[in-house]
């Protein structure tokens, strides 16, 4: 491996089509505003370098960044590439991630608008993501520790399991398939509509309307705060400690909570309901 130390990259392409290289507290910045740095490059490793120019990272086979700080002027950093793994790094730069493969994340501080889209084989783990627009129609991931703040995440996703996590997002999981979430807490609005194959486990889950228009969805030793007009057309088969404000219209299966303030069965309802909602109290 070549080793570059305490150098400035500013221009056009700087290290294009560079292969099996170290860059060490090097910065990509500068009047030039030069983009691209690191385009159809191989086998790179950063170690705590400073990312200010656009697109740094595209098209990259082998992408190592440890300790690195990619500023908000670090738009669309990396696309098109696999094999990455990005640790104790701070990524601020819009659409940060978008079409790669085999990615993983830890000990990272991410502040990035349409964060991580289309991607796959992505591991996270003790990351915080602050993103509007995150993961969408994103494939076989597994986080744990993440700590997500914002909107719409993790739509359209497909073979996801989260663990230990705490989720503050509204809309999250829309048309999602196949996903797990354990030992975690969800809050927001509208969580999970048209959704298919959505499990639960030991997780509290808070915010209005949440749960409807599911295909098999399984709540597993959870609670709900806050949740009212659950359930609408949903399959679902739910065993929730505590209350539930309100359920709705279950199209089919079995409802399980200690207490339901309100059980709503409309005669203007599009389809037959026909679940099972029951009371412990």
């Amino acid at each position: 491996m070549n080793i570059i130390r305490n150098q400035r990259f500013g221009e056009e392409r700087a290290l294009y089509n560079s292969h099996d290289l170290v860059l060490e507290k090097c910065s990509f910045d500068g009047e030039e505003d030069g983009e691209s740095a690191l385009k159809e490059c191989k086998n790179i490793v950063l170690k705590d370098c400073y990312m200010n120019l656009r697109y740094p990272f595209w098209h990259i086979d082998g992408l190592e960044i440890s300790g690195g700080e990619l500023t908000e002027n670090c738009r669309a950093a990396l696309w098109y590439d696999k094999n990455v793994k990005i640790s104790d790094s701070a990524m601020n730069g819009i659409k940060a991630l978008r079409e790669c493969s085999r990615i993983t994340l830890e000990n990272d501080n991410v502040n990035s608008p349409e964060f991580c889209w289309r991607s796959g084989y992505i591991k996270i783990k003790n990351c915080t993501v602050n993103s509007e627009y995150g993961f969408f129609e994103c494939k076989n991931i597994v986080a744990e520790g993440l700590n997500f703040s914002g909107k719409y995440s993790f739509q359209y996703t497909r073979n996801l399991h989260i663990s230990r996590s705490n989720l503050d997002t509204k809309d999250a999981f829309w048309h999602a398939k196949n996903v797990t979430v354990t030992d975690s807490t969800v809050k927001g609005e509208y969580l999970g509509w048209y959704s298919e194959g959505l499990t639960f486990i030991n997780c509290r889950i808070i915010g209005t309307q949440p749960l409807c228009y599911c295909k098999n969805l399984k709540l597993i030793n959870c609670t709900m705060e806050d949740c009212d007009l659950a359930f609408e057309y949903s399959d679902v088969r739910a065993d929730v400690k505590g209350k539930i404000l309100s359920v709705k219209n279950p199209r089919k299966g079995c409802i399980t909570a200690d207490e339901i303030g309100q059980i709503i069965r409309t005669e203007d309802s599009i389809y037959p309901v026909k679940a099972k909602v029951m009371c412990r109290k």
